[in-house]
């Protein structure tokens, strides 16, 4: 097998950016099938992107005999029977973040992965495959900043965004999942350790419509793990700047600090509203090398015939994890994790 011949379903915004990088970018694949139940937007994308098979059922998809693989981008809600169905029909899954909408359906997941230990399963924490991220974990496990006391983390999407986020948000399953997942992977990811006590708080500064799904515009986060490492994140919908991702990691010997100023590019510009750098104004944007890193690895797990190490039950985790910390929200509470059930 040279080429992976894969099949995506979900055409929104990261579906797209999965689909181009597929067709465009990647070498190990080839993607040859689409699938969305948006009919008109399913064949203009596979027109440009020339991809011979287009799909409104998911599972007609998954039946064909010439797709080698799947990666998933559609709605949570779908993600635990997508992944039984192809996994069932022979698919190596390539899934978007979260597991599940429900730490059932996540567990739904887990059974589809084990029933099928030969074929691979990976999950879409794309923070994990971007090059500065990577660097910063080489060099914790290098001991280079010494034992983690903290991780602090924001993410801003852009106001600009607003209206596509709030006709997203019913569905999303709320800040927590939807955006704190991938704060809180980093640091079980950096430390190794299990977040053990968390403390959600929020509210709605701006958007009230929020309060309607028991969530907020605006979220913080309190954590610590099992080995006393400690974590805050803070999570926005309405970030007037632009998208701001920033995570900084304090040790005993040192700290590291990425993308304290979100830029794009080392530009600075002089004009008359002083010295600035201009910001990502999307998620996409800041994550595009990224998201073609952890479809390559995805594909070279295949070829290789190797597991990737990002699993389902890392999925199953964070899950658990954003849960907790949205009923603590709901409550005013800093709560146990129980990781025993």
């Amino acid at each position: 097998m040279n080429k992976l011949r894969i099949g995506s379903v979900g055409l929104g915004r990261l579906g797209y950016e999965h689909a181009f990088n597929m067709a465009k970018l990647i070498p190990d694949c080839e993607l040859v099938a689409l699938c969305d139940i948006a009919e008109d937007h399913l064949k203009a994308v596979a027109k440009e992107l020339d991809v011979p098979n287009v799909y409104t059922d998911f599972e007609e998809m998954c039946k064909n005999p010439d797709i080698d693989a799947i990666t998933i981008v559609s709605p949570s809600a779908l993600h635990p029977e997508q992944i039984r169905i192809a996994m069932d029909y022979g698919k190596h899954v390539f899934y978007e973040k979260p597991l599940g909408s429900t730490i059932e359906a996540c567990k739904t997941a887990e059974s589809a992965v084990e029933e099928h230990p030969d074929l691979i399963f990976m999950l879409g924490f794309m923070r994990r495959f971007d090059p500065s991220y990577l660097d910063a974990k080489a060099r914790i496990d290098r001991g280079e900043i010494g034992r983690i006391i903290l991780v602090r983390s924001y993410t801003q999407d852009p106001i600009s965004t607003i209206e596509g986020t709030l006709k997203f948000a019913p569905h999303s399953g709320g800040q927590f999942l939807d955006m704190c997942v991938h704060d809180i992977d980093l640091v079980r990811w950096f430390s190794g350790a299990q977040p053990e006590r968390v403390w959600g708080i929020g509210g709605c500064f701006e958007f009230e419509e929020y309060r309607q799904w028991n969530d907020g515009d605006n979220v913080s986060i309190m954590l610590q793990c099992d080995d006393e490492t400690m974590a805050f994140m803070f999570a926005g919908r309405a970030a007037a700047h632009g998208s701001n991702v920033e995570t900084e990691i304090i040790g005993t010997r040192g700290a590291l600090r990425i993308a304290a100023v979100p830029s794009p590019n080392l530009l600075e510009i002089f004009d008359e509203y002083g010295v600035r750098k201009e910001c990502y104004q999307d998620f996409v944007s800041r994550w595009h090398q990224a998201y073609i890193n952890e479809i390559e690895e995805f594909c070279r797990c295949i070829l290789d015939k190797r597991h990737p190490e990002v699993t389902v039950y890392d999925g199953t985790a964070t899950s658990r994890i954003a849960y907790r910390c949205k009923e603590s929200f709901e409550i005013g509470e800093m709560l146990k994790i129980d990781w025993k059930n």
